[in-house]
């Protein structure tokens, strides 16, 4: 019941159309029940004729007339009324679930990478779909049309004991198994829909991931594999919505057979009544037309509690979302972060994911503006983890991060990431043109500071190329772009944020040997003044680096620069023995220069050739 109430606080919010919508269904409901008194009336007029005259004066014609013409009327505005009430209610179950949509999206948007990695996509796609969608039936069907299904009886019920107490307890015998069943039946659909909804979102998580990973599945041939496993679900689904909708049907028809059992009982009775002379014919007609109003109630009884029961396991699911508390807050005082010097250090920060043993073991890092920090280390290492870190995708277990002195979970985190500009190995690219994938994330950017960024990136001339060039479509995920391209793209994208932090992780994974050197040649304008951080596995990063950190097991196992670490003779030189030697011969022959100068990093040396110019 509390999932209701927290509904009903929503719809609340739009008050203006719940309370005309009231007061449209309660006007109609009371020109309804003027209907079957006006044909009363006229059925007693009519029943009193004998012979073209009616017994002690003469038949007023006019009066058949003026009933027939408000009937006509009170059937008009009815109508009119209904009308009223349906746009309303409709209006408001729009209204309600326009907002609930958007509360659901924007707390997705906001709840940290530590709650999507336990939630499925395919099930959270669900929720934004079906389940609010059986939010927006119960505040159509259950909200406006329980009430109007409980006044209306009220009115009935009472203006039928009135009429007639007999027929009327004739007429509620079968009310108790209404009761009783209607209560059974709301207790099981709601376990019912629950399951429905479950299997839902394991049928779109299946979809979800087979459209994404399309290519694998048509790389393995598992085409069949995949159908058989989406007919499996597909037929959980059906068998759950079987169940469901025959008890639904089921239990209205239980409630048109009582009440057409009253129904009957009431004819029976009813007549003989009217041959006795203790009920006129317009008499009998009256509560017959009043009791028949009352199967709009019955029926509409299955409907609403089934919205009943969808409202209650659906918003159980949505509020599950709602009310989900992010691992990672903002401050309520928290500092607007302005240009960041770029001075980053890790003091002495553990990092354990959720249910997982340590990712991360009192590691201390602390890098300068300026200065460029590679980080290497074999797969579970926790290389991505430090990275993943700084911008407060996930909040260290033990220790701090700071930025020029202050702890990050002092700055907010809109100032913070617009400070931390990162390049990812996954690559996403949205359906859009290619401009608008390189200005995301800055509303005000021109097309001259796309140009720009894409010049660094070594894109430009490959999108100047193209026949609608910046205004390419990319297709969906980037299918349209080869995988160089893709993260030259995303580089370009990180770059235009101009960010005083930035972190590449394994940015050129993509991309071939040449193209990475004319990357890192056209970025060493953007690393100046940079605090940058790269994870990457070719040597070129990695000679560049002023600082390498050799991870092991989420602990630093070696750190210093690459004469250094080789000299050390420990795992880097494993490393390089074993990977990056090998690449080393491949750079050589593509090598720009020869310049080996003593004391001199590879990032000065390469700056010194391309120049200031871009």
């Amino acid at each position: 019941m509390q999932i209701l109430v927290r509904i009903t606080k929503i719809a609340w919010q739009f008050r203006a159309s719940l309370i005309f919508a009231y007061l449209s269904f309660l006007a109609a409901v009371g020109v309804s029940l003027l209907i079957p008194q006006l044909f009363g009336e006229a059925i007693d007029l009519l029943v009193e004729v004998d012979k073209g005259t009616v017994v002690g004066k003469v038949i007023e014609t006019d009066t058949l007339l003026y009933l027939a013409l408000a009937i006509l009327g009170a059937s008009i505005l009815r109508g009119f009324l209904d009308f009223a009430r349906t746009y309303c209610t409709d209006a408001l179950s729009q209204k309600v679930s326009y907002d609930i949509r958007n509360r659901f999206y924007d707390k997705l948007q906001h709840l940290s990478f530590a709650y999507h990695d336990k939630e499925h996509t395919g099930d959270l796609m669900s929720k934004a779909t079906a389940d609010v969608e059986a939010i927006r039936r119960f505040v159509n069907m259950g909200l406006v049309r329980a009430l109007e299904v409980v006044v209306r009886t009220i009115a009935l019920v009472a203006i039928l004991s009135l009429m007639n107490w007999e027929l009327t307890l004739i007429s509620l015998v079968f009310v108790p198994f209404i009761v009783i069943r209607s209560s059974m039946v709301m207790g099981r659909l709601r376990a019912m829909w629950t399951r429905v909804q479950q299997r839902m979102g394991e049928a779109v998580t299946i979809l979800q991931e087979n459209l994404v990973g399309i290519h694998v599945v048509k790389a393995f041939a598992s085409e069949e594999f995949e159908k058989e496993k989406f007919a499996r679900k597909a037929e959980e689904l059906r068998e759950e919505y079987y169940q469901s909708e025959r008890l639904q049907g089921t239990n209205s028809a239980w409630m048109t057979f009582f009440f057409t059992a009253g129904l009957g009982l009431i004819i029976w009775y009813g007549g003989w009544e009217v041959i006795r002379g203790d009920l006129t014919a317009g008499g009998l007609t009256k509560f017959i037309l009043y009791l028949n109003q009352l199967t709009f109630p019955i029926r509409m009884s299955s409907f609403i509690i089934n919205s009943f029961s969808r409202a209650i396991s659906s918003g159980t699911r949505l509020f599950d979302v709602l009310d989900a508390e992010s691992p990672v807050v903002e401050k309520p005082n928290a500092q607007a972060l302005e240009r960041a010097q770029g001075l980053v250090e890790f003091e002495d920060i553990s990092f354990a994911y959720e249910g997982r043993l340590p990712a991360l073991q009192h590691v201390s890092i602390s890098a300068k503006p300026n200065q460029i920090t590679a980080i290497l280390g074999a797969p579970g290492s926790g290389k991505s983890t430090i990275v993943n870190l700084l911008p407060r995708f996930y909040d260290v277990s033990e220790g701090r991060i700071t930025i020029d002195g202050v702890d990050v979970r002092d700055f907010t985190l809109d100032s913070l990431r617009h400070n931390v500009g990162i390049v990812q190995q996954d690559v996403f690219l949205f359906s859009a043109t290619i401009h608008d994938n390189i200005a995301y994330g800055v509303k005000d950017a021109t097309r001259e500071d796309v140009i720009r960024a894409a010049k660094v990136a070594q894109l430009h001339g490959h999108i100047d190329s193209l026949e609608d060039g910046y205004d390419t479509w990319v297709g969906e995920r980037g299918s349209t772009l080869s995988g160089g391209q893709r993260q030259r793209l995303s580089i370009a994208r990180s770059i235009l944020i101009d960010p005083p932090v930035l972190i590449l992780d394994d940015s050129t994974s993509s991309v071939d040997v040449q193209t990475e050197r004319m990357i890192h040649q056209a970025m060493v304008n953007v690393m100046k003044d940079r605090t940058t951080f790269v994870i990457a596995h070719r040597l070129s990063t990695v000679r560049e680096a002023d600082l390498i950190i050799v991870l092991k097991d989420g602990q630093i196992a070696e750190q210093g620069n690459h004469e250094e670490l080789l000299a050390a003779n420990g795992i880097y030189q494993d490393i390089y023995d074993l990977q990056l030697q090998p690449q080393e011969e491949l750079l050589l022959d593509a090598s720009l220069t020869t310049d080996n100068r003593a004391g001199t990093l590879g990032v000065p040396r390469l700056a010194a050739e391309t120049g200031d110019d871009d």
